[in-house]
């Protein structure tokens, strides 16, 4: 009781300092802790990442991540197994992240990774864990990227992610991977049609597996048209298409093979390049209103929580934010009668005065844009509620729109 009292009470200092030597225990208790969040965490991953910069910095150390994704059913625990021992069969160290998604009612998870792969557990050259996403939208767990941050200052080699990815919004593991692979198999029909518009788009690679089983031709055939029509319409090349049989190692060892060519060249779908990510999303609406106490009324009686107000003294505006789902609605009110918020609602009324999409490396996004001859309303970025960059493009330029792309501080 007292060793499990001190190693709760250890910093995230001598926590780092422990995993980074090895030690499996001090790895398993720092990903609880990240996972549940706190300032002991936030100082574990920072010892965590300054370790992990070091490595990538001075010794060309670099942890690849592996993302596997695809419906239940699919197979893939069994291909996670299959490659994991061809990784440990060329003696490369594998740590495993496996996400279950929880019960939107009981809020558990089966966390099913832990029972299937209980002999690859076993060897001291794995390392698996499983973490339920807890509600958390896009089919990865909240504290996933931290944990891998922690997995790899721990020096694992590989890094091997299976998340569920069950339609259009299970898309994350693309954010925090290196290479991913879609994992389909015979039999899913129309699931590969709901598939189509989303964790089909985000596959370096796709995986037919139980290539053994009926159907396995139309599968092959589907997809190959898929992909045919995205070259035609895209320019974007057809992505390779693997067969295997988990359950027996067919195919795993190409497969692989494939995975780590694409993972090491940099040659995938370009999520870590900041300009294939720039596809923007709803960040927010923004709402001119001439009092937020007379107009938040409204959004409370339709159940949307008050995430508090801000002053914008550059915009002269008070702001008061809701949350709408993974958005959110601003209600604007001006701050004095020359505000530009005054202006629009003496010319118009009250009303919707602008669309907010958040973008990453807004720099990047603002010169391509003024490269291509866009208007902006002012040249510089400005800082807005909440600490975010944002910039406004103008309605002559975006079809009669105030357009503001925002980046989150």
């Amino acid at each position: 009781m007292d060793e499990d009292r001190k190693a709760i009470d250890k910093t995230g200092e001598e926590l780092a300092a422990e995993l980074i030597r090895g030690d499996r225990r001090a790895l398993a208790r720092a990903l609880t802790r990240v996972e549940h969040g706190g300032r002991e965490s936030a100082a574990l991953l920072a010892h965590c990442r300054a370790h992990v910069e070091s490595q990538r910095q001075n010794e060309g150390k670099r942890a690849l991540r592996l993302g596997l994704t695809g419906s239940p059913g699919a197979g893939k625990s069994t291909l996670l197994e299959a490659l994991t021992r061809q990784l440990r069969a060329q003696n490369k160290t594998v740590a495993v992240l496996a996400i279950d998604p929880s019960s939107p009612l009981s809020g558990g998870a089966v966390l099913g990774d832990r029972i299937r792969m209980r002999e690859m557990a076993a060897d001291a050259g794995v390392f698996i864990r499983s973490m339920a996403t807890r509600g958390h939208l896009g089919g990865l767990a909240a504290a996933a990227e931290d944990a891998l941050m922690v997995m790899e200052a721990a020096g694992w080699d590989l890094l091997l992610i299976e998340t569920t990815g069950v339609g259009q919004g299970e898309v994350e593991i693309a954010r925090c991977a290196d290479v991913v692979a879609v994992v389909l198999a015979p039999g899913m029909g129309d699931g590969v049609q709901a598939m189509k518009a989303g964790v089909l788009e985000i596959a370096d690679v796709l995986v037919l597996n139980k290539a053994d089983l009926v159907g396995i031709e139309d599968l092959e055939q589907d997809i190959t048209s898929m992909e045919m029509l995205n070259e035609a319409v895209s320019g974007r090349p057809p992505r390779l298409v693997h067969r295997t049989v988990a359950a027996r190692g067919e195919g795993v060892e190409a497969l692989l093979s494939t995975l780590l060519e694409t993972a090491q060249s940099g040659n995938n779908s370009g999520r870590r390049n900041p300009e294939a990510r720039s596809a923007p999303v709803l960040d927010h609406l923004g709402i001119a209103v001439r009092s937020i106490e007379q107009a938040e009324g409204f959004y409370q009686l339709l159940g949307m929580t008050n995430l508090g107000r801000e002053t914008v003294v550059g915009e002269r505006v008070r702001v008061a934010m809701f949350a709408a789902g993974e958005s959110r609605m601003e209600l604007l009110e001006a701050t004095d009668d020359e505000a530009t918020i005054a202006r629009f609602i003496a010319r118009r009324g009250e009303g919707l005065h602008h669309v907010a999409l958040r973008v990453p490396e807004l720099d990047k996004v603002v010169d391509r844009l003024r490269s291509r001859g866009i208007r902006m309303v002012r040249d510089e970025i400005q800082i807005g509620a909440g600490g975010h960059r944002y910039v406004f493009i103008h309605p002559a330029s975006a079809h009669g729109v105030l357009l503001e792309l925002v980046e989150k501080a």
